[in-house]
């Protein structure tokens, strides 16, 4: 069975200090086409992109004053519909936050990421639950997150803040299903561009929005794109079961990822487990890592677990994993490009070797490399 692999972009990768060792340009359009050919060279089923509504810090809330790491960011949508023209097979999933934006807009962009591509469109809802960054868009207040309250998965707000991701996925999902397969005709005797019989209104009314469709931009390839998340805890966990195809999840042991599938498994059977890792590969993984650590003043921590070893040893494991239920993994690379270059030629070539991984790409969109079918408009049966 093939392991799914992915990858975490982020700047010039997950190590505060990255940016001291690799010398990329985050800006650079050449530096981000780049990565994404060398995902889809290694052929992995995707690449997701990193964004938010604040400045990276190292504060739970609000900016901190350090100027010696990465601060700033490319829109992740956009970025994915510049770089889709430049691959061909690999899937593109941006995050894009469900708090402060609109869901049509987000819908519409998500969508057209998907024709833009030929269908390898995905998108990682994303709540912005911090009160500096509620304050760039002056419409709604938020209490303060102190290391304290920094735990994203409990408490009135944030539960509040998860309902309405649900809610937007759900609008985004009837926006995508909103024009049939083939309502757009081109009938050039009747002259009539569409079937207007096959446009519907969504008529979502929630707590949250209210939206009234049709999407403006026609089905996409695959129909609906594919929606991931990120999730630590039983609420995110609930929240990927019920919106989402694939979940990105974070054990840091065998038995661990065991406990987790179990607990989705719960919730979901058609849910695809992903699990994600920090990785720094070589045969001086640790060292590189400790000097990285030094001149960020501080050893790296992570929601997710840190492996440093060779690819031959990150390959055992990730099997030792699969072994637990994990269907595939989202790595996070410490250093781009230098991580991301063992993982797509040397981790695939280890587990190519064990029979794990693809020896070519099998499917053009990413909902055929996921195994996920390509679900029908929810109102065809309309018309």
């Amino acid at each position: 069975m093939t392991l799914h692999l992915a990858v975490a972009l982020d700047g010039a990768g997950w190590h505060p200090a990255a940016w001291r060792e690799s010398r990329a340009d985050v800006f650079s359009v050449r530096h981000w086409a780049g990565l994404v050919a060398e995902a889809e060279r290694g052929l992995l089923d995707l690449v997701t992109i990193e964004d938010g509504l604040g400045l990276q810090s190292t504060l739970p809330d609000g900016t901190d004053e350090r100027t010696d790491q990465v601060r700033g960011r490319f829109d992740a949508v956009l970025l994915a519909a510049r770089l889709a023209p430049l691959t061909n097979r690999i899937g593109l999933v941006p995050t894009a936050t469900t708090t402060h934006t609109e869901p049509f807009h987000v819908a519409i962009g998500i969508a057209t990421l998907d024709h833009i591509s030929g269908g390898r469109a995905g998108w990682r809802p994303q709540i912005s639950a911090r009160a500096s960054e509620a304050r760039h868009f002056g419409r709604r207040e938020f209490p303060v997150l102190t290391p304290a309250k920094g735990d994203l998965s409990a408490g009135p707000h944030v539960r509040d803040l998860f309902a309405e991701a649900a809610d937007a996925v759900e609008v985004a999902r009837r926006l995508w299903d909103s024009w049939e397969d083939d309502a757009e005709i081109r009938d050039l005797p009747t002259g009539r561009f569409v079937d207007r019989d096959k446009l519907h209104h969504t008529d979502f009314a929630g707590r949250f929005f209210s939206v009234k469709g049709p999407s403006i931009t026609p089905r996409s390839p695959q129909g609906q794109p594919v929606v991931t998340a990120l999730a630590h805890a039983r609420l995110p966990y609930e929240f990927a079961a019920s919106s989402a195809d694939v979940v990105y999840v974070t054990p840091h042991s065998a038995g661990q990822a065991r406990a987790l599938v179990e607990e989705i498994r719960g919730l979901s059977g058609e849910l695809r487990i992903f699990a994600d890792l920090v990785v720094f590969l070589g045969e001086d993984a640790a060292g590189r890592k400790a000097r990285l650590d030094e001149l960020a003043g501080a050893e790296l921590v992570s929601d997710a677990a840190i492996f440093t070893g060779t690819p031959g040893e990150l390959a055992g494991l990730l099997l030792e994993w699969r072994r637990a239920g994990i269907q595939g993994f989202r790595l996070r690379p410490g250093v781009l490009p230098y991580d991301l270059e063992r993982i797509a030629r040397e981790l695939t070539a280890e587990l190519r070797g064990r029979g794990a991984f693809r020896h070519a790409y099998e499917a053009a969109t990413l909902r055929g490399l996921l195994g996920l079918p390509r679900p029908a408009s929810r109102y065809a049966e309309v018309s």
